[in-house]
């Protein structure tokens, strides 16, 4: 069993008879009844997508999803290819399938990933936790501001776009956090 602290992107739990899988984490709000933690989800079987919000005491039952470790081999358009690191199969997930995970990887990444499968079917995938990416682009950085408290929007590499520290200049290597896509720090490899 499933509580909702323990649902991040890319979990899948059984939800009125449904399985679902977590696309993206839209935040959570609290209130009288207590915590609510709104979700963008897909079904598993139909393929169509909602936004849901569950309360914080909601208990759910795990889908029982297969694994293999993976590597991006190339992106064409909007789907992105993987190959089975046992097999040498060629696996192929939509950017819809990948959510916001897939602003997160690119065929030049030197970590496996790992592909879930329910029913034989490609439904998702399993990144690192923290994942390092380059800024392609930020406004300049402000000299003297390293508390970190501000943040400006910045371009990844992948295209995706992050919140950063004032700090934080254009061609910089960063670490983020896939399961929110927060800034971590800057990438101590050069």
């Amino acid at each position: 069993m499933l509580s909702t602290n323990e649902i991040r992107v890319g979990t899948a739990f059984m939800y009125e008879g449904a399985p679902l899988i977590v696309q993206r984490m839209l935040g959570q709000k609290s209130g009288r009844a207590g915590i609510v933690t709104k979700l963008r989800v897909k079904n598993i079987v139909t393929g169509g997508t909602q936004d849901l919000g569950l309360d914080a005491g909601e208990k759910f039952d795990e889908v029982d999803l297969d694994e293999k470790k993976v590597k991006l081999s190339y992106i064409d358009g909007d789907d992105f290819h993987f190959m089975d690191q046992e097999t040498y199969d060629d696996v192929v997930l939509s950017r819809e399938d990948l959510g916001d995970n897939a602003g997160y990887i690119s065929p030049d990444d030197d970590y496996d990933v790992s592909i879930t499968f329910y029913d034989g079917k490609a439904v998702g995938v399993n990144l690192p936790v923290q994942v390092t990416r380059t800024v392609t682009y930020c406004e300049p950085g402000v000299k003297g501001d390293t508390s970190g408290k501000s943040l400006k929007p910045a371009t990844l590499d992948t295209g995706m776009e992050v919140k950063v520290p004032l700090f934080i200049n254009q061609d910089e290597r960063i670490v983020i956090d896939t399961r929110d896509g927060s800034f971590v720090e800057r990438a101590k490899d050069k």
